[in-house]
């Protein structure tokens, strides 16, 4: 019985501040033409982070918790492989605008991975930041194939916790000022809602049926099936296109460098919170 209950402080913390995050809510900014909404997951992970700065949180407590974010994940997972049946339909008959918008997922690549490497000399953890934006379904092709307490790991993690600070807010004001330019249709803003994150979708949906109201169903609508397309076929273009590509044009950079491309290493959790940016 002692072993089982010998986690009971991580448990007994993150219920607290699920609990903390839940009863704050979901809270709608709007500053004058821009808008956007706060989320309970964004509340929880800013207390993490304050606790941590305040050493509040023992490192041992840290490296007790991070198994569980792999086992987190496999019930993202298991979620995920639940809607990949039902929705297949909506796959073939959305339309070509919908399934090939996911090809602007690949943007992130050739933004992110050349900026980290040539500017920042990153290593592989730059592959796990910049093959997505790092969203549920990218935790879980990296916690697969490499593993998350690689580099590439931490990589995906750091994209994932800045998305779900920034993330969000960014989504909101870049939705509303797109909307307010007047040069693109409500429709097309809707399809382009469907990041793959549920948080992100409805801060970017809110201010354009705050816009066309009069369109808000039809809005959300094309908003919930351009996620769900990202969310599905999301997985297939990070395992067959993301992630190969991501690792040559990593290699290609190093290589404009002039120097060898760092490999990946394992952390545990009491080593990531001295992780420091190496000086290839």
């Amino acid at each position: 019985m002692k072993e089982l209950l010998k986690d009971w402080k991580v448990h007994v913390l993150a219920a607290i501040m699920v609990l903390v995050a839940e009863l704050i809510g979901r809270h709608a900014v709007k500053l004058g033409p821009i808008s956007f909404t706060l989320f309970p997951m964004l509340y929880c992970i800013a207390m993490g982070i304050i606790l941590a700065l305040f050493k509040l949180i023992p490192k041992d407590m840290m490296h007790t918790a991070s198994p569980y974010i792999t086992i987190s994940v496999l019930y993202l997972g298991a979620r995920g492989a639940a809607t990949l049946g039902p929705n297949l339909g909506l796959i073939f008959n959305s339309g070509a605008a919908l399934v090939l918008q996911e090809l602007g997922n690949l943007g992130t690549i050739f933004f992110s991975i050349p900026i980290g490497v040539l500017l920042f000399s990153m290593g592989r953890s730059v592959v796990g930041a910049g093959f997505s934006i790092s969203r549920e379904g990218s935790l879980m092709v990296i916690g697969e194939m490499y593993g998350l307490d690689s580099d590439e790991g931490l990589g995906v993690m750091g994209g994932y916790i800045t998305g779900t600070l920034f993330g969000t807010i960014l989504c909101g004001i870049m939705s509303s000022m797109l909307a307010n330019t007047g040069l693109f249709d409500a429709y097309a803003l809707a399809m382009a809602c469907g990041t793959g994150s549920a948080s992100m979708m409805s801060a970017n949906v809110a201010p354009l049926m705050d816009k066309w109201p009069q369109a808000s169903d039809q809005i959300y609508a094309l908003a919930y099936a351009s996620n769900s397309l990202s969310g599905l076929d999301g997985m297939y273009m990070n395992l067959l296109l993301a992630i190969p590509i991501s690792n040559g044009l990593y290699k290609l950079m190093w290589k404009l460098k002039g120097k060898p491309a760092p490999v990946s290493s394992k952390h545990d959790a009491s080593e990531v919170a001295d992780v420091e940016v190496e000086d290839y």
